[in-house]
């Protein structure tokens, strides 16, 4: 069985490890075009898909960090909805979660 500590242990490492790959993303989108026109062209479709997933990154940062904050108010596993207590199979599968499985599938 999964402790509460060890729940906080891996979103703390995810979330470190998402603030790498963000700083990562924005020191390549800052790095100046080429000269040349086609790879300006490529580069672009590449900032697009490097933008996307900083977006992506940036709203599991949001979620880790709220998942973290629930666990310092002792409401971590508790259904932000509903207020029933999240199955550890859901929250194994996506730790920070606010939601259990029947709230999250609009139930």
């Amino acid at each position: 069985m999964t402790t509460i500590d060890d729940r906080k242990a891996g979103l703390e490492a995810r979330l470190t490890e998402l603030q790498g790959r963000l700083v990562r993303i924005e020191d390549e989108l800052e790095q100046p075009a080429s000269d040349n026109f086609s790879e300006q062209a490529t580069e672009r479709e590449d900032d697009q898909v490097l933008e996307d997933l900083g977006a992506s990154g940036a709203q599991e940062i949001r979620m880790i960090e709220a998942a973290l904050d629930r666990i310092r108010r002792g409401t971590y596993g508790i259904c932000a909805n509903c207020g029933e207590v999240i199955e550890a199979k859901r929250l194994d599968t996506v730790p920070a979660t606010p939601l259990c499985a029947d709230c999250a599938a609009g139930r």
